[in-house]
């Protein structure tokens, strides 16, 4: 197989051109370190998830395993598959070590680390589990808003908490709060979520007060506060007709294009391109008709695991939403990201597909890195120590060159 050095690799990315770095080891091993911009398929899984994950065969495609005798056997089977451009990373995670270059713990890594900088960069308010219980025992005029998918928000939730989704925050938090005098807490497991739903709402011009639960259901936890389980407290489905263009003139601040459905056309038809098409808004909505060639993944959910759904860096991406806030929203974060993305206007008043995208079945439990925010039986010291790592965050993204991030 042919080689490529960690310095290509690295210059690649810094220039902005496509690349696939896909690390072949399980998801435990991978969130033991990576680099910023690698996305995880294990060598078991390659057969199942490359031609959903890596939709163009001409793509160039680079392998890497931590010296376990994987690389190989992993470009092989790309390339049986019909991928043109495989490379294996001359010394693996070693070589990228050597380098001198980042490595990044956990999982969804860049996302993770960009929502600590937009905290970094807009100071994004917030308060901690002792002053948000304390407000929920007097009664004050507060709405807590889970920003997680609703499956984690019924595992455990926040008393009185409600699930809104990330992207569905614009669109439902004015209806949720209509008087401007209430504050509004936005929660998540631990920061990112949290961070960047508040910031959302801010950026979106929400006259209430809005502050992030600082370190969400971890933070709740360690301050040995009691949660909620198997809520199922639901955002009506009342939009707020002001986020229309409140979450467009967001989404126009952040660089975000627009095309019509003509335009999308010329997009696909651009085969020197890798073309990523998402529907962001709930599951139902999708399956009960959809655009013909858009996957399904909520806006928040794309937002948070960036990595998982395009893992072509230097990709173009298209949202789609038949109303328009969740793709704006999605989209402006995106872009501060350093994609190039698109919101398509219209193309739901045609004909539509509905049902499921085809998507691979889920990966089984073999391999699988355990979230310290997962569940409800993690560790003390796990929880902290996730918590801590995301604190360096920062610090560790400006000793990455590779990021390109920018904060509106």
């Amino acid at each position: 197989m042919t080689h490529i050095t960690p310095q290509t690799v690295h210059s690649a990315l810094i220039r902005g051109e496509e690349i696939a770095l896909i690390d072949v080891r399980e998801e435990a091993e991978f969130a033991l370190g990576h680099p910023l911009f690698a996305a995880q398929i294990p060598l078991r899984r390659i057969t199942a998830e490359a031609h959903w994950r890596l939709p163009r065969r001409d793509v160039l495609l680079v392998v890497y395993d931590n010296d376990d005798g994987l690389a190989d056997a992993a470009a092989e089977t790309f390339v049986n598959l019909g991928y043109e451009q495989v490379r294996v990373l001359k010394g693996g995670l070693n070589g990228w070590r050597e380098a001198g270059y980042e490595l990044f713990e956990d999982v969804n890594s860049y996302s993770k680390a960009f929502g600590e900088l937009v905290e970094h960069r807009r100071h994004t308010p917030s308060l901690t589990s002792p002053e948000v219980k304390a407000l929920l025992d007097a009664r004050a005029d507060v709405v807590v808003l889970d920003a997680r998918r609703f499956d984690e928000y019924t595992t455990m939730s926040i008393p009185t908490g409600i699930s809104v989704p990330g992207a569905e925050l614009v669109l439902r938090a004015g209806a949720l709060a209509p008087d401007p005098e209430t504050t509004i807490i936005v929660n998540c497991a631990g920061r990112t979520r949290s961070i960047i739903g508040t910031q959302s709402l801010i950026n979106a011009g929400l006259p209430n007060k809005v502050v992030a639960l600082r370190n969400g259901t971890i933070g709740w936890t360690l301050a040995g506060q009691g949660l909620d389980h198997g809520q199922t407290r639901q955002a009506q489905d009342v939009a707020d007709t002001e986020a229309l263009t409140s979450a467009r003139n967001v989404a126009y601040r952040a660089g975000v294009k627009r095309l019509a459905l003509e335009d999308l056309r010329r997009l696909e038809a651009d085969t020197s391109r890798t073309l990523y098409l998402f529907d962001v808004r709930q599951k139902a909505e999708f399956e009960a008709g959809h655009i013909a060639g858009f996957s399904h993944v909520a806006g928040g959910q794309l937002v948070q695991e960036t990595d998982h759904y395009a893992p072509v860096r230097g990709a173009r991406i298209v949202l789609a939403d038949d109303i328009g806030p969740r793709a704006d929203m999605s989209a402006s974060w995106l872009a501060q990201m350093g994609w190039e993305v698109f919101v398509l206007d219209g193309g739901f008043d045609g004909p539509l597909v509905t049902g499921g995208d085809g998507a691979p079945e889920p990966r089984g439990p073999e391999g699988r890195y355990r979230r310290p925010y997962e569940g409800t039986e993690n560790k003390a010291a796990a929880m902290q120590a996730y918590l801590d790592w995301e604190y360096g965050l920062v610090d560790q993204l400006a000793r990455d060159a590779t990021h390109g991030f920018y904060v509106i």
